[in-house]
């Protein structure tokens, strides 16, 4: 029988949470204390055991320094096709690991200036 897709989702989100963490150079405890939402939780989460309320999203969002809507989409919770271009853009670049965290955020800082004025 095949795997619940909600499951995978869930499971597919804590992978994008730990990877998070791990590029932010952040220790489970760290990412709790930032977040304010528990490291066993976090660890939970990173486990794909839960699905993250709303509340955490945005706090983790906070915490990584990223729009919610970002963690909304990583999440399987907004479909907006629209926004699913600039989040996939901003996933990719802070998931490249060719690239140092300076460089990061100075790409991010550039398309964000190239696609908020196309709006």
């Amino acid at each position: 029988m095949a795997e619940d897709p909600w499951k995978q989702q869930v499971e597919a989100f804590g992978q994008f949470i730990k990877t998070q963490r791990k590029l932010a150079k952040l220790s489970l405890r760290q990412l709790a204390a930032a977040s304010e939402v528990s490291d066993a939780y976090l660890s939970q989460l990173e486990r794909g055991l839960h699905a993250p309320s709303i509340r955490v999203l945005k706090s983790l969002a906070d915490a990584f320094g990223m729009s919610p809507e970002t963690l909304l989409a990583q999440a399987g919770l907004l479909d907006d096709d629209d926004e699913g271009e600039r989040i996939d853009t901003e996933t990719v670049i802070r998931a490249d690991p060719r690239l140092t965290d300076p460089q990061k955020e100075a790409l991010l800082g550039v398309y964000r200036g190239f696609v908020g004025g196309n709006g």
